[in-house]
């Protein structure tokens, strides 16, 4: 008789398989556009983007806020759509995507980074929703309980990871967490410009402080800091399904729609921009207690993302380690951070994530659409090759330039990046005082040095590529 753990596993398998790191087949690919609409969508919102929305008032008044909103979403949509496209070409994870460009062993490094940055986030989005649902039980019960909610909101989110992309997609989001998200924001969304003198808002000066490109740089370091996921989804994309236009369209609806929510509520609300001050504004003059629940409920999908990807890219150093296992490590290591998280540092935490993954972004949209017309060859993405140092040249510059562009990180980090460029170099510090921001500048140095450098050089996978049906047919999931 099997015991309920071998019944659970095999329930998991045949609802949700977990591929590890080699192509998905195309018979296994099930997402339509519609479907990656729905999770990007989703994936776009939550109380994090509007704390994140909150940051950008009344340094800059409302019209110039929206503004920097559209563009920000417009511009790092892009990136994560075309990595999400590739994802769905190649049927592979994101990390493995830059193997034929960085190298094997070069991946690793995007891999390990893509670890922090995802049990960081993973810490964050635990600390958030359970700070939210004690205010929720405070207002509802009289509970004071913020460990408690932080450790039941950890054990949802894990277990929503070991569920996958596909069981959470079509079983929770388009069932039921879709609805709750939507009709929460909607409500909120209502309140606010009910109760709100919206001329007064246009029209209220800025305090300045936030140049408008670094505004948008805040911006696009959202979309952007799903980059290095957004492949683990989208190769679950049936062929020609419109996952390029699903992803860029579901995503910038919810990042533009919640980043100005959490503007608004600064604004009209007078709430405080972070977790604590957005949750007490909408329990107490944009909705309630209950629709801040059903906004928290909606919330799980963004930790669930963070967990499932860190094992996916833990994968694609150490392969042979069982994916639902790393789930679980991953959610109890976010949970023991997640005691000891402090908000103070978010604003540099984010820029971090842009400084890394912006350049990374230009140079694998040099290589794979650029030098090899949007395809690797199979072998490309699974040979076992070391380095390539020559591609690690544009990332370096790219987030170099970016930090003499908008000097982000600890005071040691920010003076180093002084004494280099003002010191020695004899340079301007910051570049243009941040007024260019620092995203753009450091995409198109990246992305225009990959173009020289990598052009001279024959490493990576050829233009040809055996078609996954051939070469991954008869494959077994791995767990």
């Amino acid at each position: 008789m099997s015991t309920l753990s071998e019944r659970l596993e095999r329930v998991l398998e045949r609802e949700a398989p977990s591929w590890g790191i080699r192509p998905v087949p195309p018979d296994r690919r099930r997402l339509s556009g519609v479907d990656l609409a729905v999770l990007w969508g989703d994936l776009s919102v939550g109380l994090l983007v509007m704390v994140t929305g909150a940051l950008l008032v009344p340094a800059l008044g409302f019209p110039k806020a929206l503004l920097a909103i559209v563009l920000g979403s417009a511009i790092g949509c892009l990136p994560l759509a075309l990595v999400g496209l590739a994802g769905e070409r190649e049927g592979v994870p994101s990390m493995v995507l830059f193997r034929p460009v960085l190298g094997l062993r070069g991946s690793f490094l995007p891999s390990a980074l893509n670890l922090l940055q995802l049990v960081g986030w993973t810490a964050v989005e635990f600390w958030a929703m359970g700070q939210v649902a004690n205010v929720a039980s405070k207002r509802l019960f009289g509970l004071d309980a913020s460990h408690f909610w932080l450790a039941l909101v950890a054990v949802v989110c894990t277990l929503l990871a070991v569920g996958g992309p596909i069981l959470v997609v079509r079983r929770w989001l388009e069932r039921f967490g879709i609805y709750l998200l939507i009709g929460s924001a909607l409500w909120i969304t209502a309140k606010v410009l009910a109760s709100a003198d919206l001329g007064a808002i246009w029209r209220s000066p800025a305090r300045g402080g936030l140049p408008f490109w670094l505004a948008v740089d805040l911006v696009v370091v959202m979309p952007i800091s799903w980059l290095p996921l957004v492949a683990d989804y989208n190769r679950f994309a049936r062929p020609g399904a419109g996952g390029f236009a699903g992803t860029y369209w579901g995503y910038l609806a919810g990042n533009v729609w919640f980043y100005a929510l959490g503007a608004l509520l600064v604004l009209a609300a007078g709430a405080g921009a972070d977790v604590f001050g957005i949750g007490t504004a909408i329990a107490t003059s944009a909705g309630g207690a209950v629709v801040l629940i059903a906004l928290l409920v909606g919330e799980s999908d963004n930790a669930f993302a963070d967990i499932y990807s860190a094992a996916v890219s833990t994968q694609n150093v150490v392969p042979n380690l069982p994916q639902r296992a790393l789930t679980t490590v991953v959610g109890a290591v976010g949970f023991l951070l997640a005691l000891a998280f402090s908000m103070d540092r978010y604003e540099l935490f984010l820029l971090l994530i842009g400084s890394v993954f912006v350049p990374l972004a230009a140079v694998f949209m040099a290589d794979y659409f650029v030098r090899h017309r949007g395809r690797y060859a199979e072998s490309a993405l699974f040979s076992p090759t070391g380095v390539n140092v020559r591609a690690l040249v544009p990332w370096a510059i790219g987030f170099l330039l970016y930090h003499w562009s908008a000097p982000t990180g600890p005071a040691g980090w920010i003076e180093a990046m002084r004494t280099l460029f003002h010191d020695w170099l004899h340079l301007p510090f910051p570049l243009f005082d941040s007024r260019l921001g620092a995203s753009i500048p450091s995409f198109a140095a990246a992305f225009a040095l990959s173009l020289v450098i990598l052009r001279r050089t024959r490493w990576s996978g050829g233009p040809t590529r055996t078609r996954h049906a051939e070469s991954a047919g008869g494959q077994r999931p791995t767990g």
